[in-house]
This record gives structure tokens, sequence and C-alpha cells, in this order.
């Protein structure tokens, strides 16, 4: 990152808002959850802000999402799950590697099985979070391609 400390807060100020804006407008799912865009915003903070300020913008815009849309249940798992997420992708985009996909698939599925053990916490059993397990699959795919089809615009912000 350059050393334009400016720069660099008010760019992860953006990615924060549009991590929450992208994670708050969505529609509910009929078992539990909301289905959004918020995974490609995550992603794109890791690899616009690099691991760490990506890391917080996804994890603090995200958890906002939650918050104001009335899932404060959520919000501890949100907070650490969508900030790995980002961190993931940072810290391959940081180290120069082609793999950015594979690190963005690789995070997508932590995040799968981390709401999936908090879900077991949550609802008591083993069977009830199993229904959100291809819904949150979804929901991360998509974030994906919605993700490498934003990065080229993104990476005008060169930080």
């Amino acid at each position: 990152m350059r050393d334009n400390k400016t720069r660099v807060l008010t760019t992860s100020a953006l990615m924060t808002a549009m991590v929450y804006i992208a994670t708050y407008i969505g529609t509910a799912l009929p078992f539990s959850g909301y289905a959004h865009l918020g995974d490609a915003a995550v992603f794109l903070s890791g690899l616009v802000l690099g691991p760490y300020y990506g890391l917080m913008a996804a994890a603090l815009g995200s958890a906002l999402a939650d918050g104001l849309k009335s899932y404060v249940i959520y919000i501890p798992a949100t907070l650490v799950l969508k900030g790995l997420m980002a961190y993931m992708t940072g810290r391959v985009r940081e180290k120069g590697s082609k793999m950015i996909t594979s690190a963005m698939v690789f995070g997508g599925f932590i995040m799968v099985l981390g709401y999936y053990l908090y879900e077991i916490v949550i609802y008591g059993n083993m069977q009830a979070p199993i229904i959100n397990i291809p819904w949150n699959i979804i929901q991360f795919v998509i974030g994906i391609v919605v993700a490498k089809i934003l990065i080229k615009p993104f990476s005008r912000f060169k930080i």
C-alpha cells in the first residue's frame, strides 16, 4: 500500500459502505437469514484493500447489515467469517498469486462451514442448519462471479 493514509482510510470507508449496502439489500430466505450480493463486496474488499483493511471493511460492513436487518444473533459469526473471506482473498492477491479464484472458493467454503457450525449452537441440533448450506454456497458462488466482473474497474483504486 502507498503511504497516503487519507486515501487508504477513504477507500476503506467506501468499501465498508459498499459491503454494507450490498449485504443489506437482499431478500429473506424461507428458513433463516437472507440472500444478498454482499459476498461480492467482501471479496472485492480483500482484492482492493489487501488482507488487513479488507478484513476490517468486510467484517464491519457485513456485521452492520446483520445488526440493522435484525439478524443480531449472527453478528459474531459474520465478523469472523466475512473478515476471513476478505483476508484470504487479499492475502493471495498481495502475494501476487494467480490463485485468487481458488482463495475466494476456499473462503466461501470456510464461510459455509462456519455458519453451519455457528447455527448448530444457535439451533441446538445438527440437522436444522443443513437447509442453509445450499443457499450459502449459491450466494458465495454468485459473489465470486460478480467480484471477478467488477475487479477490473475496482483495480483503479491502487492503494
